[in-house]
């Protein structure tokens, strides 16, 4: 059976959800708290400018996805577009789902000149994702991730 890339839409916010969900668990063993999430995958299923998801369809159901996030680069005078939220169902596994959702991004990416490159997270201890990373072209970069979250005052998204 043929596998289709589309964009998300606001009809997606349940796959998209419950994916989140399952990958959050299954890579970082952690609970998100869902009421947050639900708003922040309706946030950007309805605004662009958040970011946009890729759905991967196989017989008309929902079987991966991936969310794309901005960064301007001055240094760069272009734009990263960050890979975030990357799940494929386990019975999907090895089927290319991922390779089609990257590949199609990738041409998009090409095909708008302000695009300068692509990126993403992968945690530290996820060896099977970033073979699959490595096999698909990205490589490390040369910087380490450092952050504050929560804000002081402000509630995890976590469970």
């Amino acid at each position: 059976m043929a596998l289709h890339i589309r964009p998300g839409t606001l009809a997606d916010e349940g796959a998209a959800v419950a994916f989140n969900v399952a990958m959050a668990l299954e890579t970082e063993g952690k609970t998100l708290h869902e009421p947050t999430l639900r708003a922040g995958v309706r946030a950007a299923l309805a605004d662009p400018a958040k970011g946009f998801y890729l759905m991967a369809e196989r017989g008309g159901e929902v079987v991966g996805q991936l969310m794309v996030t901005t960064e301007w680069s001055d240094w760069r005078n272009g734009w990263y577009w960050w890979i975030q939220s990357v799940y494929v169902k386990p019975e999907a596994r090895g089927a290319g789902v991922f390779r089609a959702l990257f590949e199609h991004l990738k041409a998009k990416a090409v095909a708008d000149p302000s695009i300068i490159g692509m990126r993403l997270y992968v945690e530290h201890d996820n060896a099977r994702a970033k073979a699959v990373y490595a096999k698909l072209g990205l490589s490390e970069e040369p910087y380490h991730l450092m952050g504050v979250y929560p804000l002081p005052g402000r509630e995890s998204a976590f469970v």
